[in-house]
């Protein structure tokens, strides 16, 4: 009977000696998991935690600010082009036809829209002021559609990239106006 005892006594040793490795990895997951959960607050901010930039950050921030400035002004410049090809056109057309055509009406309308954000890249609003002197009949608004396209290209391409310019956003906006007028003048 002593020997039984023994036996059964040294399996079950060894059955605990198992379970107790096999308990082990998940005693030391469950430590982990409530270190994560009970972290002492203190006053010092964790690595984890964004700080101050360093140089090194501050620099690359101020670079990309400088790409990003150069991007919208190449835009902008692009846009000027853009809207001064296009008011030739309308201009070359009108006076090859004495009228203006649905292609011509589409050119409007991205003349507007190029208008806009020239007058949005220079720091401008929407003005209602009226113009001062507004053309009378449809030739001459398109002639002066033509003439302001060709001045917002040269003082857009002026302008240097960091400056706010009252004369761009007031010459975009007048251009926007006669846009409207030639839209509304009968031929």
């Amino acid at each position: 009977m002593i020997q039984g005892l023994s036996v059964l006594a040294k399996r079950l040793g060894q059955g605990l000696v198992l379970l107790g490795l096999l308990l082990i990895p998940f005693s030391f997951a469950s430590a982990q998991q409530d270190n994560k959960l009970h972290k002492p607050v203190s006053a010092e901010k964790d690595d984890d935690e964004k700080g101050p930039f360093t140089a090194v950050e501050e620099e690359m921030k101020a670079k990309r600010a400088i790409k990003y400035a150069e991007k919208e002004y190449q835009e902008n410049l692009e846009r000027a082009r853009d809207l001064s090809s296009l008011s030739t056109a309308v201009a070359t057309s009108y006076k090859q036809k004495s009228s203006l055509n649905a292609e011509d009406i589409k050119k409007l309308e991205r003349i507007e829209r190029l208008a806009k954000g020239i007058r949005s890249a220079a720091g401008g609003s929407e003005d209602s002021s009226p113009m001062e002197k507004p053309p009378k009949d449809l030739s001459s608004a398109v002639e002066m559609l033509n003439d302001l396209g060709q001045s917002l290209k040269t003082r857009v391409e002026k302008t240097p990239k960091h400056v706010v310019s009252a004369a761009v956003i007031d010459q975009a906006n007048v251009l926007l106006e006669v846009v409207r007028l030639v839209r509304t003048l009968p031929s």
